[in-house]
């Protein structure tokens, strides 16, 4: 029962300070929530047994990644520019706010008629689950390719904020 609590918290704050990185107005404190938000799922991760993954989210992303999301925000001084700037889809905030809450009104009312069924909870977690040769295993044999994406990605973005800093320049 203590493990359901903690999961239960651990996601509420997860799913708020997901919400808090997209609705700061500063960049660097979107960032920071975003840490907050990789550290509860580094957190959950532990709940569910799987400690070689939890080291990973803190390792991977609330370093490594986080890392390079401050580097761009400071290189492109996103700050300064946002000051300036006035919101051009200001009006349409509460707009998208009903299509959002009509979007979870209808995922509920799906949930609650039987026409999507949630998975039952299995009897127990698979032996291995979490493991660095499980982890590795899937990763470079059945996620391969999206893990090559993934990077590609990643290198693109590291140019394009290049090429965007000399043109400024």
């Amino acid at each position: 029962m203590a493990e359901l609590i903690i999961f239960v918290v651990l996601g509420a704050v997860a799913v708020g300070a997901g919400i808090a990185v997209v609705a700061a107005r500063n960049p660097v404190h979107s960032a920071l929530f975003l840490v907050v938000n990789f550290f509860c799922l580094a957190a959950l991760f532990l709940v569910l047994s799987a400690e070689f993954v939890a080291v990973l989210q803190v390792l991977v992303y609330a370093g490594a990644i986080m890392v390079l999301f401050l580097f761009v925000i400071m290189l492109l001084n996103v700050g300064g520019v946002l000051e300036s700037l006035r919101d051009p889809l200001g009006s349409q905030r509460w707009l998208a706010l009903l299509l959002g809450l009509g979007l979870v009104a209808e995922v509920t009312a799906m949930v609650i008629s039987g026409a999507v069924k949630l998975p039952a909870p299995s009897g127990g977690i698979p032996a291995g689950f979490g493991s660095p040769s499980e982890v590795g295993l899937h990763l470079y044999s059945r996620y391969l390719f999206p893990f090559e994406v993934v990077s590609l990605l990643l290198l693109v973005a590291m140019v394009g904020v290049v090429v965007l800093n000399k043109r400024r320049d």
